[in-house]
């Protein structure tokens, strides 16, 4: 079995980092930069970098953002947010990412997925998915848009279809849970990682240490992502590794 990764996200929002609640009420966190220096430093696994308006904005990602922050860490990078075509994933890898992040633009065109796997390797194809769950449906739903768009899609045929089609890993995120600090979304996490055969990356609704433990166990999630807890010191990760470790959770 693969080692459990913690992974903090920086959301950001004209070149800061911004956190909110249900993916609205959003409020400054810091500056990605520095912040990246810092998580480096206490000893996060990876780390994801969300320029979230992007997508809905029709904006490249900021690729000078990008550049300063591949440069002042030394561990793996994820950068996602208004990439939608491959040229964008070549200038944001050049730009120092070592994967890229594809939700909005994988969804529209899905053959994006297979086009980027094979220039750069499912390895570097990382296709976040937004999910929230839909009573008439009886299923989860994915969002796009930044969560602004519903699109009638099941969140678990969505994740199969773009394993088949070459995505290396899966950033979930609950917009249930998202920013709640109740915990991550157990159901949805564990249902997905038991639909697909490559990595899931839980996130939305971390608020303390046994919320990780349990997605990482029950919820069968590879990884755990969070953001508000990370940025505003509730939780600090050399910390938080001891008591997975204590638990008996094997962590990178």
């Amino acid at each position: 079995m693969l080692a459990k990764r913690i992974i903090p996200c920086l959301d950001v929002k004209d070149g800061r980092v911004v956190k909110g609640v249900n993916f609205v009420n959003l409020r400054d966190a810091g500056d990605p930069v520095e912040l990246a220096a810092l998580y480096d430093r206490e000893g996060a696994d990876e780390l994801v970098f969300l320029d979230i308006s992007a997508s809905n904005e029709g904006r490249a990602t900021m690729v000078e953002v990008v550049k300063q922050t591949a440069g002042e860490i030394s561990i793996p990078f994820t950068v996602g947010g208004g990439i939608s075509q491959v040229e964008d994933m070549k200038r944001i890898l050049r730009a120092g990412a070592d994967k890229i992040g594809i939700n909005t633009a994988a969804v529209l065109n899905p053959d994006l997925i297979s086009e980027g796997a094979r220039r750069f390797g499912s390895q570097c194809i990382v296709v976040a998915v937004d999910a929230r769950y839909n009573e008439e449906l009886k299923d989860w739903e994915v969002y796009t848009h930044g969560g602004q768009k519903a699109t009638g899609i099941s969140a678990i045929k969505w994740v199969q279809d773009a394993e088949s089609r070459g995505a290396g890993e899966i950033l979930l995120t609950s917009m249930d849970a998202d920013g709640t600090k109740d915990g991550f979304d157990l159901s949805l996490t564990k249902a997905i990682s038991r639909a697909v055969g490559i990595p899931v990356i839980a996130s939305g609704g971390a608020g303390q240490v046994s919320h990780f433990y349990d997605v990482l166990t029950e919820g069968e999630a590879d990884a755990a992502l969070a953001a508000t807890i990370f940025h505003y010191k509730e939780i600090a990760i050399p910390d938080l590794k001891k008591d997975l470790i204590t638990r008996g959770v094997e962590i990178r």
